[in-house]
């Protein structure tokens, strides 16, 4: 009994990925509030019915994709802040891991940077959210910074919310740059690390 229920199971974790692996393709062209349940069947190869065995609706859909494409991204967060480093390697570190992150996930990039601001409230929030325990993570990180150790708590977490919004901006940023080369994804890389080198500056005169 117990190997028929792990079959079981197997197989309903399998169509449910399949079921987010084809929202994901067709909202490349299409936002979330006007994909249907059953162009992500169809796409699958499965009844409209089965849908509901995995997700109550397209809301509920996009929220495991925003699961999927941020969840993961917290220990690589914690690791990148933990590195050791000057100033000019860590920002060099963190676009290195933006640019990769967007070449192996362009999909998942571009459901979060398009639905962050989209019609669907749910998954708004829930970026919003995750989003927002990235910047928990930096702020807290900040706080064991010696130019920033003095400042109070709410002005370190206003600088993390920059970086967390500036890492969108980036991952964006290359997105857009990708399908015209290398050149273009340099360029971008460039902007993102003056950027980040200018918040830096800010930030060590924020006391003055």
């Amino acid at each position: 009994m117990s190997h028929t229920v792990g079959v079981r199971e197997a197989q309903k974790q399998k169509t449910r990925k399949a079921l987010m692996d084809a929202a994901l393709v067709l909202l490349e062209h299409q936002s979330l509030s006007s994909l249907g349940l059953r162009e992500v069947t169809r796409a699958v190869g499965v009844a409209p019915t089965a849908f509901y065995r995995h997700f109550r609706d397209t809301a509920d859909l996009g929220v495991a994709l925003v699961d999927e494409a941020l969840g993961g991204l917290h220990a690589v967060i914690r690791a990148t802040l933990a590195a050791t480093g000057d100033s000019a390697e860590r920002i060099d570190s963190t676009v290195g891991l933006i640019a990769r992150h967007v070449h192996a996930y362009p999909a998942h990039v571009r459901f979060i940077t398009r639905e962050r601001h989209g019609g669907v409230e749910r998954v708004r929030t829930a970026i919003g959210e995750q989003l927002s325990l990235f910047a928990d993570e930096v702020a807290a990180w900040l706080a064991t910074q010696p130019d920033c150790a003095a400042w109070c708590e709410d002005d370190r977490r206003m600088l993390a919310h920059v970086y967390v919004d500036h890492m969108v901006m980036t991952a964006s940023a290359f997105l857009e740059a990708e399908p015209y080369g290398a050149e273009r994804v340099g360029a971008a890389a460039s902007l993102a690390r003056r950027q980040l080198r200018l918040v830096s500056l800010g930030r060590r005169h924020w006391l003055d």
